[in-house]
């Protein structure tokens, strides 16, 4: 038989071992005099350690909660490359054939931490890949469009989605839909968000999106935009208002629970990569700019290239330690892949690290979860500061020096067709001239795709009907001026909508008065 595993022993913080978990020191004072047995009745002792350990770490063991994406749920697995596309990026996890282990972890967007899985958001997809050139974050939502372009907006927007500053509630989302109808751009995104794939099922039944357009580049230099796609494998399936609602109330967990237990069974989900790539020259051509995020890029003009199969396979073992403390960000790349020009982008490089040292501390990349496979951060000036823990480069001097060199990738040197110059390898276009401000101006061609997107909604069985249903349920309790603003807000798409949820409104509110 099989000898029992020894539990291990407890102790304190610093590893002395802890006889009575559940004693504390106190000042004895004499009760003799006493009718009944009493414990000591004086004051506790502030030499106590044991007592006071527990108590500072527990006053200290929440962090600060994601502003956004902070309710979420992950797992472990591994990307295999199926397909060669060494013409479009010379990155070394994406040679045919290759794994590399991953972290996903999935979430809604605007809710707090404890809100509920089947909120009508949209939806993060975020990858961590470990690979032999330094940790990369694919940095995704469910849906391939998103609500701004300005990137300045992106606090106003996300705003109109925590609880007012006086009254703490929602206020009958009427600040969500001022945002939304002051700025017109958006309503592609809430076409989708709108739509039942606004509410999913599962995170296992849903797909991912870049939305942002990138830049990969090949080992000569040669680049391309792209856009990535990831296709659930298990199909897609969505919950209608009333079974979120349901789901909120019974079982607001719901979703993280069905990735956790499918996994834990062995029912291990996988999404299939494709990439979108387009030409500069190409891109001159579009009616919309590459950089719009607002706009999705047309499959017959852009078709599906596969490169790729994700699975996950693997549960953390502590979600704290190994989800929550999951720092991801799309400035963490590896060579053959940069951030274009798109000026969301641009600003969520700054702003994802910036809130992990917030939210995590300086040093959040020396984390497990968030170490790169060979502990491979050597840059002198990048050392220091709380929880250093990596041995932080030994006796290495805090500059660079001659007595003590160190080396450095090769530089790639772009093909002209790329009209490139160089930093650290990467391939840039170059660009001169003023700075300007600037401010994205809403146009006719902004409610093009939304028109299309409801044309393809037609085609599905009752999910024209479903989409004003959703949006009706949603500004029932708004104020008449914004339910107004509303109707007009869709109208630019097809009156057909704003007809649409005007007649369900009232025929809510005509039910709620029985």
């Amino acid at each position: 038989m099989a000898d029992k595993k020894i539990p291990p022993v407890m102790t304190t913080s610093q590893g002395c071992p802890v006889s009575d978990p559940f004693k504390t020191q106190r000042v004895a004072i004499d009760t003799s005099d006493y009718k009944h047995a009493q414990p000591p009745q004086g004051p506790l002792l502030l030499q106590d350690f044991q007592l006071i350990d527990a108590l500072a770490h527990f006053d200290r063991e929440r962090i600060p909660e994601r502003v956004v994406h902070a309710k979420g749920a992950g797992a472990f697995g591994v990307f295999e490359a199926t397909d060669d596309i060494s013409d479009i990026c010379k990155s070394s996890f994406l040679q045919k054939g290759k794994r590399t282990r991953t972290l996903t972890r999935f979430s809604t967007v605007g809710g707090e931490k404890g809100s509920a899985d089947t909120a009508r958001d949209p939806r993060g997809f975020a990858t961590k890949f470990y690979t032999e050139e330094g940790n990369l974050d694919f940095v995704y939502n469910n849906t391939p469009v998103f609500f701004i372009r300005d990137p300045i907006k992106f606090p106003h927007f996300i705003h109109t989605q925590k609880k007012t500053p006086q009254k703490n509630t929602m206020d009958g989302n009427n600040a969500f839909w001022d945002y939304l109808t002051t700025n017109p751009e958006s309503i592609h995104q809430v076409m989708v968000l709108f739509s039942d794939r606004g509410t999913p099922a599962s995170y296992r039944k849903m797909n991912g999106y870049s939305g942002h357009t990138y830049k990969w580049y090949n080992a000569k230099g040669e680049w391309h935009y792209v856009q990535v796609h990831m296709m659930s494998d298990q199909g897609v399936e969505s919950l209608t208002v009333e079974q979120a609602a349901k789901h909120a109330g019974e079982d607001p967990d719901f979703i993280t629970a069905d990735l956790f237990d499918n996994i834990e069974k062995g029912n291990n989900p996988s999404w299939t990569m494709y990439i979108q790539t387009m030409t500069l020259e190409e891109s001159k051509k579009l009616p919309f700019s590459v950089f719009d995020l607002t706009k999705v890029w047309p499959h017959s003009q852009f078709p599906l290239r596969r490169f790729g199969k994700l699975t996950l396979n693997e549960n953390p073992k502590n979600y704290f330690a190994e989800i929550e403390q999951a720092a991801f960000s799309p400035s963490h790349t590896v060579p053959g892949m940069e951030a274009s020009f798109d000026p969301v982008l641009q600003s969520r490089l700054f702003s994802y690290p910036d809130t992990h040292r917030h939210r995590l501390g300086t040093n959040y990349n020396q984390i497990p979860v968030n170490c790169p496979l060979k502990s491979g951060v050597f840059n002198p000036i990048i050392r220091d500061g709380a929880m250093t823990v990596n041995g932080n480069m030994g006796s290495h001097p805090n500059y660079l020096a001659t007595q003590c060199p160190v080396t450095f990738a090769k530089a790639l040197i772009p093909a002209k067709e790329a009209s490139t110059a160089t930093i650290g390898g990467l391939g840039e276009e170059k660009h001169t001239g003023e700075v300007v401000p600037f401010h994205w101006t809403v146009t006719d061609y902004d409610f093009v795709q939304p028109r299309a997107l409801w044309k393809v909604l037609g085609r599905q069985s009752g999910q024209q009907r479903n989409f004003i249903h959703n949006v009706a349920v949603h500004i029932a309790n708004s104020r008449p001026d914004i339910q107004e603003r509303v109707y007009d807000y869709f109208s630019k798409v097809s009156k057909e909508i704003g007809e649409g949820i005007r007649r369900e409104v009232q025929g809510i509110s005509s039910r709620a008065k029985l």
